[in-house]
């Protein structure tokens, strides 16, 4: 392969921390300014509400900025330029692995999403294949056939969790089209992924726990389960030749531009990190969008409001990152080697780019409102060659399950009155779920 595999990233706590400390010894000069005072109240309110705090402190000290969280100082680039700085014009300047993703290398391997430099790139370059437009377009034939059989049931006038029900309905989706599997023999398989997940909307001190019964640990078990299922499926189609038109069949036979092809072990972080990175994309932004839908009622473009919905609400609401050498952004200096954050859901709240930045308006994105955007001011996806890499298969599946509940219903708030609530680990998401009064279109 002539790859190096990506370093490894401390994993147990006094291991990280200790990692986290030396790295600030050796950063090459001074944070700037921000509240870098030790203060678990700070923590907690990044921890349950970042954006109020992040706006507050993008207007007190720019667009450049630090923040102390726990033990470790942050830096926070706020806005379009910051934007794409990181992920464009910049972006060779900032490593993935030990910015904050590593944080996931436990359950997803080294997928895309926990590596950098030439190795990321080669696994890229294979992947690039599975996700071509027709490829997609294959794929959507999966999606409608999932979201009619999930909508058939709905009858006028019932109650349902919104939030909860896509959630079903893209893990089925997810196991026909990256796998390949029947989902109704692959129930076991979605509640282990889901109890997975399940350690990252936990609090940040019960994340540090390591012993029996902590959240850690149902975390790991859950992971040894999936793994034996991967790893299994994957045994079995080299050893039978078996294929399909799911995502995995078209990775076991995908070869770089050297011919050589993705490991066993490779494969399964691939998948599980392709799981992870759209399961929770789609499921949030189906559920946000009906909730904007509901408080904002009319005869909205699907496409449009879609666009929208992923300006309030981008899943993946942070880009954490390290920083290699120094730099210098709006003026202001940052040290090489500290972590540095962007958020598309604090630069896509600004009100000098996003007029009346907290109100649903869909007419943003047409044509030439778009294209007045400054460069970076919209990047639910990120940004460069980090783009993500299922975007087009993310944006496809909110379509069809939108518009088959459309053709039918208009799911109405079942609790108007009650302020959304919004959780943000490891994607944004309801908290509490949505609620919805199903009513006739």
């Amino acid at each position: 392969m002539g790859v190096a595999p990506p370093p490894p990233v401390p994993g147990g706590v006094i291991e990280r921390v200790r990692s986290d400390m030396r790295w600030q010894r050796a950063a090459r000069g001074r944070f700037p300014p921000g509240e870098l005072g030790f203060s678990m109240r700070r923590t907690r309110e990044f921890e349950r509400e970042p954006l109020p705090l992040l706006l507050r402190l993008y207007e007190e000290y720019g667009p450049v900025f630090s923040m102390r969280l726990v033990y470790a100082p942050v830096v926070f680039a706020i806005g379009p330029e910051a934007n794409h700085y990181m992920t464009v014009s910049h972006a060779s300047n900032f490593r993935w692995r030990d910015g904050g993703m590593g944080d996931l290398i436990p359950l997803l391997g080294d997928g895309l999403l926990t590596t950098d430099g030439d190795y990321h790139r080669r696994a890229r370059r294979i992947m690039l294949p599975a996700f071509h437009r027709e490829q997609i377009v294959a794929a959507q034939q999966v999606m409608a056939e999932e979201a009619e059989r999930a909508v058939e049931p709905w009858r006028a006038g019932e109650r349902l969790d919104l939030y909860t029900w896509t959630r079903r309905l893209a893990l089925r989706v997810a196991m026909r089209a990256l796998f390949g599997f029947d989902p109704s023999r692959s129930t076991d398989m979605a509640y282990r992924f889901e109890r997975a997940l399940g350690f990252w909307g936990r609090a940040y001190a019960a994340q540090m726990l390591r012993g029996p019964g902590s959240p850690y640990r149902a975390m790991v078990a859950a992971r040894d389960r999936l793994d034996r299922v991967l790893f299994g499926e994957i045994e079995r189609r080299r050893r039978s030749g078996e294929r399909g038109e799911d995502i995995l069949s078209l990775l076991l036979d995908a070869t770089d531009e050297d011919d050589s092809a993705l490991s066993d072990q490779e494969l399964r972080d691939q998948v599980m990190t392709l799981l992870f990175a759209g399961h929770d994309t789609t499921t949030s932004t189906v559920a946000f969008l009906f909730h904007e839908l509901a408080r904002n009622p009319g005869d909205h473009d699907l496409d449009l409001a879609i666009d929208e919905t992923l300006r309030m609400y981008p899943p993946a609401w942070i880009g954490p990152r390290r920083s290699i050498d120094p730099f210098e952004l709006r003026g202001v200096r940052v040290p090489g080697g500290v972590l540095v954050n962007y958020c598309s859901w604090v630069s896509h709240h600004l009100a000098e780019v996003f007029p009346e930045p907290f109100e649903f308006r869909p007419e943003r994105f047409l044509p030439e409102a778009r294209a007045a955007l400054p460069k970076g001011a919209y990047v639910p996806f990120g940004g460069g060659s980090r783009t993500c890499i299922g975007m087009r298969f993310g944006l496809l599946e909110v379509r069809t399950i939108a518009a088959t509940i459309l053709a039918r219903f208009r799911p109405e708030l079942a609790e108007p009155e009650r302020q959304i609530s919004i959780r943000q680990m490891p994607t944004l998401s309801p908290r509490g779920g949505l609620p919805v009064v199903l009513r006739p279109s």
